[in-house]
């Protein structure tokens, strides 16, 4: 588990047979290589991957064949990655809960520089589309949660059937992640936000909560439409 608050850049350098060389070169590689081990798990722009090789100034990690092609990984040779150490029991929690399992391929659309931000809009790749149709569009919310590259950013915008989105990133986030690299037409990793997923598998799967013996629970789909009648019946407001 994740938070997506990048902690360093690294260059990514394909070993072959699945294995990556991840160099940790900048001012902040410290914080992903100190206390590291064989078996920690780091997620490499959004992807969680197990080391297995510590070197002085960085790690080894391997990557399964159904990793490398839902992901970026290995496509472009000397990649700069966005990097993260999983979630300590104790720590701070500051962007959103990131699993490192990438749902989908997006790209990069525009970026747009403003006074105080960049407002950078993502949309599919127009050979991966049925992938962000099925795993990313039905999450993408307004104000809702999602990551890029591993990135934890808010959603300023979308269309109402989720086919592009825009985030407004400050310029600290643009700056020492691998954002501000990346020209219209990259190709990003994006994992939508879990809570998202599980909410919307109980909504369809009508599941039932867990009465006492002589009680009949409803089921979610016995509820009928949310309305503000029915929130306020139910004490929501």
């Amino acid at each position: 588990m994740f938070t997506g608050l990048i902690q360093s850049l690294g260059k990514l350098k394909s070993l072959g047979n699945d294995y990556f060389q991840i160099s940790c070169t900048s001012k902040n590689s410290y914080q992903i290589l100190q206390d590291l081990a064989i078996g920690d798990s780091v997620a490499v722009d959004g992807v969680c991957l197990t080391v297995v090789e510590v070197l002085p100034q960085g790690f080894v990690a391997v990557a399964s064949p159904e990793t490398l092609r839902r992901t970026t990984l290995g496509s472009f040779p000397d990649a700069l990655v966005n990097l993260e150490t999983s979630l300590r029991a104790g720590s701070k929690l500051g962007g959103h809960f990131v699993t490192g399992h990438v749902d989908a391929i997006g790209t990069l659309a525009t970026s747009t520089q403003t006074a105080n931000a960049w407002e950078m809009r993502f949309t599919a790749p127009p050979t991966a589309n049925s992938g962000w149709q099925r795993q990313i569009a039905p999450y993408i919310v307004s104000k809702g949660s999602i990551a890029v590259n591993g990135i934890s950013l808010t959603v300023a915008d979308c269309d109402a059937d989720g086919n592009w989105f825009e985030v407004a990133v400050i310029p600290h986030s643009f700056g020492e992640t691998n954002l501000s690299y990346l020209q219209p037409g990259s190709l990003v990793n994006l994992e939508a936000d879990i809570l998202g997923k599980y909410v919307a598998k109980f909504l369809r799967s009508g599941s039932k909560s867990h009465p006492e013996p002589w009680e009949e629970a409803p089921t979610i789909n016995s509820l009928g439409t949310i309305t503000p009648e029915f929130l306020a019946e139910h004490g929501f407001i």
